[in-house]
């Protein structure tokens, strides 16, 4: 027979990788802020293999508009130009033969509703999985009464996994609500 507590430690934890997961999501979204995360899945062809960008270069925001790129070798700075305009982030790279820059331009309005749409999308997803997670806790819990887990305990365990429910929600909801201020902010 498994614990109750031990079924909604393994709910918990699946609702938490949604809201990481949800966390990451987003932040790949871009918001008319420059962000270095938006470059996470740019890979560059660095001595044969794929890299991630970041391992083969110094990546800042000197300002809200602007990614500058500093490789830490001369000679990869064509090889990073060419996986910035073979990836699908959508800027151009402005290389000076020292850095490269990626300038973000401003997001239209029809832009942010479209964005903030996919965020939507993003977050709704994230629910479904936290839901699913609850669903599978307590049908969990409703067969481990006929392995002789008492009724009552059992009714404890699913509120306490219906609690969890609740507080990811309001996680995945309030997660939405900062990214969709991001965007929609001019």
């Amino acid at each position: 027979m498994i614990e109750p507590k031990q079924i909604q430690s393994d709910a918990s934890d699946q609702m938490e990788a949604a809201v990481m997961y949800l966390d990451d999501a987003l932040a790949h979204i871009r918001a008319g802020k420059a962000s270095a995360r938006i470059l996470d899945p740019v890979r560059v062809d660095y001595y044969g293999s794929l890299t991630p960008l970041a391992n083969v270069s110094t990546i800042t925001t000197p300002d809200a508009r602007t990614i500058q790129i500093q490789p830490w070798e001369k000679n990869m700075l064509s090889v990073i130009e060419r996986a910035l305009i073979n990836s699908n982030i959508g800027l151009a790279p402005n290389n000076n033969g020292e850095v490269i820059r990626l300038i973000i331009p401003p997001l239209t309005e029809e832009r942010r509703r479209e964005l903030a749409k996919q965020c939507k999308g993003e977050a709704e997803n994230a629910k479904v999985s936290v839901r699913n997670a609850r669903r599978d806790a307590i049908e969990t819990l409703k067969k481990q009464i006929k392995e002789g887990l008492p009724e009552d305990a059992e009714k404890d365990a699913e509120n306490e996994v219906q609690k969890l429910h609740d507080k990811f929600i309001k996680q995945i909801d309030e997660v939405f609500a900062k990214k969709e201020k991001e965007i929609m902010t001019v």
